[in-house]
């Protein structure tokens, strides 16, 4: 299997639930650790030898590209691609499809907080089989996906927003994967989701249930899904500021 090179970041939606921080400013460029987000994600991309990032922009694009530039302090090449009409996170993907070719390569939302040495982790994961998906413990993934793996640690089924005390896995799928060329079938077959938006944990849900090929990857170390000011304080207070 060919090491993953190219990488997309989705880091196109608004941060409403962040109030005033993030009402005519990028979530992804939110600063923990005196470093924004993003430059973080793309950090440890590079470190695991990811050469190309795509990343999708939308709420306040300017800040985003400008702030984050071409790639080369972290010595690779970054394009960026708006989605203009945010509906939804398969969409915002497909964006990105043009330059990807026909090798696996590495999805992740803008802004996630975690260890950067997770990154290289999940890329070598997919090494066998194409794809991978990181997974974090929780007492109850109702709020994500809930993920359930065989003891060989491959991916059996994901079940996207279960009902509150429905599931029987811990696992929660922490958004960083690394999806096939084989993830495109899905993503066009997708209909919108209740909320009218085309989302793309529903299309890897349905490559896994098709059969597809995909290793569970533990998170190692904290991890955190900034989407409010109480997830956005323990992410700073883990990287000390």
């Amino acid at each position: 299997m060919n090491a993953v090179r190219a990488a997309v970041l989705l880091a196109a939606g608004r941060g409403t639930r962040l109030g005033a921080l993030t009402r005519d400013f990028p979530k992804a460029m939110l600063e923990v650790g005196g470093t924004p987000i993003l430059h973080r994600i793309i950090g440890g991309l590079a470190e695991a030898g990811v050469e190309r990032v795509t990343v999708v922009t939308g709420h306040a694009a300017a800040i985003l590209e400008d702030g984050t530039g071409d790639g080369s302090r972290w010595g690779l090449r970054i394009r960026y691609v708006r989605q203009t009409n945010l509906d939804g996170t398969a969409r915002a993907l497909a964006l990105a499809r043009r330059g990807l070719g026909r090798a696996s390569f590495f999805a992740g939302w803008g802004d996630i907080v975690d260890d950067a040495a997770n990154y290289r982790r999940v890329i070598e994961a997919a090494a066998e089989t194409g794809a991978s998906l990181a997974v974090n413990d929780v007492d109850d993934p109702y709020a994500g996906g809930a993920v359930y793996a065989d003891e060989q640690s491959r991916v059996t089924r994901i079940v996207e927003k279960p009902q509150r005390g429905t599931s029987t896995t811990r696992w929660n799928n922490a958004g960083l994967s690394v999806l096939p060329p084989g993830i495109w079938k899905f993503v066009d077959a997708l209909q919108p989701s209740p909320r009218g938006e085309y989302e793309l944990p529903e299309a890897v849900a349905a490559f896994v249930a098709a059969g597809g090929r995909m290793r569970a990857v533990p998170i190692e170390g904290p991890w955190f899904d900034v989407g409010t000011p109480e997830t956005l304080a323990g992410a700073r207070e883990f990287s000390g500021g």
